[in-house]
């Protein structure tokens, strides 16, 4: 069965990269904001939520908070991709939740190297 990821960024241009980029190996939800994502979490529940920072009625820090205060995805891990830089907002988002933080613009290859490391943790990994 295919694993589902949660996109969240408020940028138009950024979902469509990144669903073209997930869409061979997942399936996805897009949509463009925190809020948007807390309703859509009601009845759906991902494998692994991609999500933005700086976006608006609510932003990544927000939902983060959210969404880490629900039970039911308490342990769903969560890659926070954004323009935002500095020591300062990476350790923001890790004391909030996050499992990791990539800036954009992002290199392919290494988002998909934290998909899969989210998605297998080693001590599920079937090979090296």
């Amino acid at each position: 069965m295919r694993k589902k990821i949660l996109i969240i960024d408020d940028e138009r241009l950024i979902r469509l990269l990144l669903e073209n980029f997930l869409s061979s190996n997942y399936d996805f939800e897009a949509k463009g904001d925190g809020l948007e994502a807390l309703e859509w979490l009601e009845g759906n529940l991902p494998d692994l939520v991609i999500c933005d920072i700086q976006m608006e009625p609510m932003d990544g820090y927000g939902f983060l908070e959210k969404f880490r205060q629900r039970g039911y995805t308490k342990h769903t891990p969560v890659i926070m991709l954004s323009s935002v830089e500095g020591t300062k907002e990476r350790v923001k988002c890790y004391r909030l939740g996050a499992q990791d933080f990539l800036c954009k613009p992002f290199n392919a290859e290494e988002l998909d190297a934290l998909i899969r490391k989210n998605l297998n943790p080693v001590h599920y990994a079937v090979k090296w």
